[in-house]
């Protein structure tokens, strides 16, 4: 994922708390900001040492960002914020792209129908 993709900054990270929406499932929080001069999305990424080690963390990041790329083109001009939540760390690939289609569809962040 390119760089303009992402946020960093903790400036960023606290401006999308504070005034961005949350919505949930068992496995991921999305905090979703909408963004007026936004051309593209912007994804954080958030896993608390809880859920495991580092190599464990990175996992759940690397996954993260992958469903993401997959429906790039899908997914609407905001900043997005994913919180990984406990089960996270047990499941596959796919069993984390399905988990945030799901929270991505009642956090309306697609512009299409996902089927």
């Amino acid at each position: 994922m390119e760089k303009s993709y992402r946020i960093k900054k903790n400036e960023d990270f606290q401006s999308v708390y504070k005034k961005g929406k949350s919505v949930a499932n068992r496995q991921f929080v999305i905090y979703r900001y909408d963004r007026q001069e936004a051309e593209h999305f912007r994804l954080g990424i958030s896993v608390s040492k809880k859920l495991g080690n580092a190599v464990v963390r990175n996992r759940i990041k690397r996954t993260i960002r992958e469903s993401f790329t997959r429906h790039k083109e899908d997914i609407i001009a905001a900043d997005f914020i994913v919180v990984a939540r406990k089960p996270a760390a047990d499941m596959s690939v796919e069993e984390v792209n399905n988990s945030l289609e799901h929270v991505m569809k009642i956090a309306k962040g697609f512009n299409k129908r996902i089927k």
